[in-house]
């Protein structure tokens, strides 16, 4: 969960659906991303940024290789 975003979209006053209209995505697909589900593109993040005044980068932050690697 992107607690991060969702308080910034109350602050902001808007529900899933405004903030998916101004990004020009699906409310679905929003409410995706707000939960953690979905990471957006670059430019989702950044218009989502935008609109909610937020360092577009946090959507990356914790993204890595998680892959286990095997010891030899």
């Amino acid at each position: 969960m992107r607690t991060w975003l969702e308080e910034a979209r109350n602050n902001k006053e808007l529900n899933h659906r405004q903030v998916a209209e101004s990004v020009g995505i699906k409310r679905q697909y929003y409410g995706m991303i707000e939960s953690g589900e979905r990471t957006p593109s670059v430019s989702v993040a950044k218009n989502i940024g935008n609109i909610l005044e937020v360092d577009w980068t946090l959507f990356f932050e914790h993204q890595g290789n998680n892959t286990l690697q095997k010891s030899t």
